[in-house]
C-alpha cells in the first residue's frame, strides 16, 4: 500500500471508498471477534443485500483498489496476524481523526445506509452503542459537525417530515439526490440486483461460505433492527 499523506481529507472519497471504509468501520463494532477482515470478507461485506444503501457488486480488485486509496489517507491499513499468513485489513480513520467509538457507529451507519433521522440512526446503532434517546444521538452528530472539516451536516427537511436528516460529508457536499431522495431501505429493484450478484459469486467453496455469511450477517443486522424498533415502542407504554 501506499505512503500516508499529512492531509486525509483533502479530496472526498469515492463510492468505493466510503463502502469500503464504512464496513471496517461496521465489523469493528458488530463482529469484533471476526475482525480485523480478510480481502474476501471485506468484498462480502460491501456486497450485502440489506443494511446497505445503495446495493453494490464489487470485485475483490476493486476492494483492493479502494483500500489502497484509503491508506495514502491513513484510513486504513493491512496487517499480518500471527495466527495466519491472510492479509487483513482494518479501520483507522478513528485514530486519524480522533473519533469516539459513537461518533464511529453513527458514522458508519450513514456511510452504509444512507441520510437519516436521529430516531433512525439510534435503532439501527442500538447493537453497538448505546444511545439514551435521538438528542443523544444528535448531541453526538453536532460533534461530528463541528471538526474542522465536519464530517456530518443536516439536510433540509423534506415536505411532510417531522425529523430532520442527516449525512456524512466524507465523499463531499450532499447532492440534490440525497436531499430529496427516497428513505435509505434499499428498493426491490437494488436489492434484487445484490441477490444476483451474490449468485454470480465465484463457483470456489470460500467465495460461496463468504456469501452466506454476509447474508447472515445482513439478516442478523435486520432482525437486531427490528427488535431495537419494538423494544423502543414498547417502552413508550412504560
Amino acid at each position: 500500500m501506499n505512503e500516508p499523506t499529512n492531509e486525509p481529507m483533502n479530496e472526498p472519497l469515492d463510492a468505493i471508498e466510503v463502502r469500503v471504509l464504512g464496513c471496517l468501520m461496521e465489523k469493528q463494532l458488530s463482529t469484533p471477534d471476526n475482525y480485523p477482515l480478510t480481502l474476501k470478507a471485506l468484498t462480502a461485506a460491501c456486497n450485502q443485500t440489506s443494511s446497505r444503501d445503495p446495493v453494490m457488486t464489487l470485485g475483490e480488485e476493486q476492494v483492493t483498489r479502494g483500500l489502497d486509496r484509503l491508506a495514502k489517507r491513513s484510513f486504513a491499513r493491512g496487517i499480518h496476524p500471527n495466527h495466519g499468513r491472510v492479509m487483513r485489513y482494518r479501520q483507522e480513520i478513528g485514530e486519524t481523526l480522533h473519533l469516539h467509538p459513537p461518533e464511529r457507529a453513527i458514522l458508519s451507519v450513514l456511510m452504509l445506509r444512507g441520510p437519516q433521522t436521529p430516531g433512525e440512526i439510534r435503532t439501527r446503532t442500538a447493537r453497538v452503542a448505546e444511545f439514551v434517546d435521538p438528542s443523544h444521538v444528535e448531541i453526538v452528530l453536532d460533534s461530528l459537525a463541528e471538526l474542522d472539516p465536519p464530517l456530518v451536516t443536516v439536510l433540509p427537511r423534506r415536505p411532510g417530515q417531522k425529523e430532520v436528516r442527516y449525512t456524512h460529508l466524507l465523499a463531499g457536499a450532499p447532492s440534490s439526490d440525497a436531499q430529496d431522495g427516497p428513505d435509505a431501505a434499499p428498493s426491490r429493484e437494488a436489492r434484487s440486483r445484490g441477490d444476483e450478484a451474490v449468485n454470480r459469486a465465484g463457483t470456489e467453496p470460500g467465495d460461496r461460505i463468504s456469501a452466506l455469511e454476509a447474508e447472515i450477517a445482513s439478516l442478523r443486522d435486520d432482525v437486531a433492527d427490528l427488535r431495537a424498533q419494538l423494544q423502543a415502542f414498547q417502552r413508550q407504554f412504560e
